[in-house]
Parts: C-alpha cells; sequence; structure tokens
C-alpha cells in the first residue's frame, strides 16, 4: 500500500551482472533487498561491488548479514543501509549466526523479516521472540568462546519492538508515514488485549510482554491507514478472506493430484 521494492541477490561475480536491477531502482525511486553475508552464498565481495559501483545507499537492505566482516558492516553503517532479521529463516537454514547486536554496534538500522512465508511463521510477534534468542544465543556463544560470560545482554525487549515497528519503516525509508504513533502518519495500528489469557496479567513490562508472552491471537484491533481491519479478535474481510482460503485449497488440491500421494508425503516428511 506504500510502495513497492525490488528484490535480488549480488553474488560477487567481477562483472557485476546486478547492475541493471540497481540502475532500474534508481531511476523508479524504489528501494532495494537483497541477501548479502548469507553462508556458502553471499559474502563481503557483494558488498564491495555494490559500493564500488556507487549502490551502497541508504535505500539498500541487507537481508541475513551474518558473515560479514567488520569492514562490509562499516560500510553498511556509513551508507546508512539497512540489516534485515529473519532468525527462523537463519537458524534453520543456515544462513549465518544473528548479527543483530553486532549491526547496531555499528549503527545499522535493524528490521525484521520472515523470509518466505510458506516455510516458516509469518507474524512479528514470533519474528521478534525468535530474534531475540537468536541474537542473545549468538552473543552468549561469541562470549563462551573468548572464554568469557554475558550477564548484561545487549539485545533488550524495546529494542525487539523498535526492530518491528520504525525499524522497517526506517528499512523501507518511510519513517514519514509509518512505523511510530506520530501525529501526521499513517494510523496503522495493532492493538493487543486479550483479557483471557491468563498470560497476559499482569502487564508489568508492556514490551517484554508483547515480545515473550503475546500472539497473533492475542490481538484485538488492528487498523490500516484508519481503516479497520480486525476487531474484537475477528477479521472484518469475510469475503476476501473466503475467497482466498478457497484459492489456496485450489492450488494444494491441484499440486497434490500432481505430485501423487506419495510423493506428496515425502516431501512434506523427508528423511533426516
Amino acid at each position: 500500500m506504500l510502495s513497492f521494492a525490488l528484490a535480488f541477490d549480488v553474488q560477487g561475480d567481477p562483472s557485476f551482472p546486478e547492475r541493471a536491477g540497481f540502475e532500474a531502482a534508481r531511476e523508479l525511486d524504489v528501494p532495494v533487498t537483497t541477501h548479502s553475508g548469507v553462508w556458502g552464498a553471499t559474502s563481503d565481495a557483494g558488498i564491495d561491488l555494490i559500493a564500488e559501483n556507487g549502490f551502497l545507499t541508504d535505500r539498500v537492505t541487507h537481508v541475513h548479514a551474518g558473515t560479514l566482516s567488520p569492514e562490509s558492516y562499516r560500510k553498511i553503517a556509513a551508507a546508512g543501509g539497512s540489516v534485515s532479521l529473519s532468525a527462523e529463516s537463519e537458524a534453520s537454514a543456515g544462513q549465518g549466526y544473528l548479527p543483530g547486536f553486532r549491526a547496531r554496534n555499528y549503527g545499522i538500522n535493524v528490521s525484521l523479516s520472515v523470509d518466505t512465508s510458506s516455510w516458516w511463521s509469518a507474524d512479528m510477534f514470533s519474528a521478534m521472540r525468535a530474534t531475540a534468542n537468536a541474537d542473545r544465543g549468538t552473543e552468549h556463544a561469541e562470549a563462551h568462546a573468548a572464554g568469557e560470560t554475558v550477564t548484561s545482554l545487549s539485545t533488550r525487549v524495546t529494542d525487539l519492538v523498535e526492530f518491528a515497528t520504525i525499524g522497517g519503516a526506517a528499512a523501507i525509508g518511510r519513517t514519514d508515514l509509518v512505523g511510530s504513533i506520530t501525529v501526521g502518519k499513517k494510523a496503522d495500528l495493532v492493538l493487543v488485549k486479550n483479557d483471557a489469557s491468563p498470560t497476559l496479567f499482569p502487564i508489568l513490562n508492556p514490551e517484554g510482554h508483547l515480545v515473550f508472552q503475546a500472539g497473533r491471537g492475542d490481538v484485538h484491533t488492528v487498523l490500516v491507514n484508519g481503516r479497520v481491519v480486525k476487531h474484537e479478535g475477528k477479521l472484518l474481510l469475510d469475503a476476501q478472506l473466503a475467497e482466498a482460503r478457497s484459492a489456496v485449497a485450489e492450488t494444494v488440491d491441484y499440486l497434490q493430484s500432481v505430485i501423487g500421494d506419495e510423493a506428496w508425503n515425502v516431501s512434506e516428511r523427508p528423511a533426516r
């Protein structure tokens, strides 16, 4: 509803075939997302190529970014770029250990993403929780490798809430419209309230509750640009939802009929 972005990976080929994509993004004045610092796939060479060709700007979001060198983090920070963490994806697909606390140490804006909703969850509650655990685990592991103990973790619940809100707005360059409750911005609001939940009482630390206790089922009301699309825990888009569910069901039935039950079951439960 705000705009769109171009997404492609920079593999590190010295001929820089991604130039056309960056040029198109610049011409259209839209942001770019690219996988950076992915174990075995993209490396510091990709960051170097983007920088050397003049495209390392605040319009580029680097997804994952778990295997970059300090110099690459410094380059991203100097350009005003963002890092987007997909904790569930990074943990399952091995793209690298979460660099959230490291990125912040360089002054890099951090946002959250889910990579693909067909494999992992697709909500910010899960993303915040997974990011908190993975980022803290990485910090502990690095300290243990150095024979040290962490008693005050770098990643706090307030950081996670910021990653999921204003961090995302900054990543797409639209802090003027979304990301915080501010006069003049779009009324994009998520109201969390569930009196029937034993985990939402007492609320002593609101941010901590959002990150470690709340979930999608606790969302009471949602406004998108002032339009109420969910209220009292129920979505108000029945017609669109029914159409979407029908289309998804038809797609699944078709795929299963083409693949066959045996192959389908094998693909759903592959060998360990």
